[in-house]
C-alpha cells in the first residue's frame, strides 16, 4: 500500500512542449546565455554586451508614448496579391499566415500619440511580419501618416526595422520608395519636423528611402543599417570590409546618422528633441 502520492502542483499549469517558454536566451552578439527575465527587465537589452534585441511594435509603443495616448490609424489596410505571386508558397498564403501569427494586417503600425505631453504622429515597423518588408500597404500607411503630420502640422516619428522591399509585390513594392520619399519632401517643405529611429536591421528599400531622410536620424546601438547586406557586398567586391561595417557606430563615425541612443534613454531623448523643435 502506498502512503504517498506525487501530484502536479495545483498552481502550475501543465504545458505542452511547444507552449513552454524558453527560460534562457542566447545573445546574438556576445553568444552569452542569459536568463530571459533578466533581459526583459533590461528592456530587451543584453546586460553583458548591450546588444538590443528586436521588440514588437506594442512593446516599443509602451516604452515611448505616454500611457493611454496612442490612437491607431489605418489599422485594417491589408495587402493584396495583385501579381498572383508564388515561390515555394503563394504570397496570399504568406500574408494570411503572417496575419494569423502576428495578429496584425501588415508590417507597419501607425497612429497619433503624445510623448512627454508633446503630440506626434508615430509609425513603428513590425519586423516579425515578413521581415518588416516594404510593400504597397506599408508604403500607403507611411504616406498617409506623413499626410496626417502635414495636415495637423505635428512632428512625425518613425521607428524602422526592415529587410527591404517586398519581392512578392515586384515593382509595386519598389514604387513605395519614391512615393514615401516624395511625401517626406512635401513635409520638409512645410517645415514640419521629422525624426527617424533606425533599429536592427534597417536595410534595402527602407534604408534607401524615408529611413535616411529624417531631419534628425537616431539609431539604437549596434543596429545594422545599409542597403545590401555585408555578406553580399563582400562577395561582390571581393574584399574584406572594415570592422563594424554597416553598424550604427560606423555610420555615426562617417556622419550618416546624428546620434546613437540606448533604449533606456530613447524616450527622454525624444522628449528633449520635441521640446527643442517646438520652439
Amino acid at each position: 500500500m502506498s502512503w504517498f502520492r506525487k501530484e502536479e502542483p495545483p498552481l502550475i499549469p501543465k504545458l505542452k512542449e511547444k507552449e513552454r517558454p524558453d527560460l534562457w536566451v542566447r545573445c546574438k552578439n556576445c553568444q552569452e546565455i542569459i536568463y530571459r527575465l533578466e533581459i526583459e527587465r533590461n528592456l530587451d537589452v543584453c546586460p553583458k554586451c548591450n546588444y538590443h534585441f528586436q521588440i514588437p511594435a506594442e512593446k516599443r509603443l509602451s516604452l515611448i508614448v505616454d500611457e493611454g495616448t496612442f490612437e491607431e490609424i489605418d489599422k485594417n489596410l491589408s495587402s493584396v496579391d495583385i501579381l498572383k505571386f508564388k515561390d515555394t508558397k503563394k504570397y496570399s498564403d504568406r500574408i494570411k499566415d503572417a496575419q494569423k501569427k502576428i495578429g496584425k494586417k501588415d508590417a507597419f503600425v501607425s497612429g497619433k500619440a503624445r510623448i512627454g505631453g508633446y503630440p506626434v504622429f508615430i509609425g513603428i515597423f513590425e519586423f516579425k511580419f515578413m521581415g518588416g518588408s516594404l510593400g504597397s500597404v506599408v508604403g500607403e500607411k507611411v504616406t498617409r501618416l506623413v499626410e496626417n503630420s502635414m495636415e495637423n502640422k505635428t512632428p512625425l516619428l518613425i521607428f524602422t526595422a526592415s529587410g527591404g522591399a517586398r519581392m512578392q509585390e515586384g515593382v509595386f513594392s519598389l514604387m513605395q520608395m519614391a512615393k514615401t520619399s516624395a511625401a517626406i519632401a512635401r513635409l520638409k517643405n512645410m517645415g514640419v519636423p521629422y525624426i527617424t529611429v533606425l533599429t536592427d536591421p534597417t536595410t534595402g528599400g527602407v534604408s534607401a528611402s524615408f529611413a535616411m531622410l529624417g531631419d534628425i536620424i537616431l539609431a539604437e546601438p549596434k543596429a545594422m543599417i545599409g542597403f545590401a547586406g555585408p555578406r553580399v557586398i563582400k562577395e561582390t567586391i571581393k574584399a574584406e570590409l572594415p570592422p563594424g561595417f554597416q553598424r550604427a557606430e560606423y555610420l555615426l563615425e562617417h556622419g550618416m546618422i546624428d546620434r546613437i541612443v540606448p533604449r533606456q534613454e530613447m524616450k527622454k531623448t525624444l522628449i528633449l528633441l520635441l521640446d527643442l523643435l517646438s520652439h
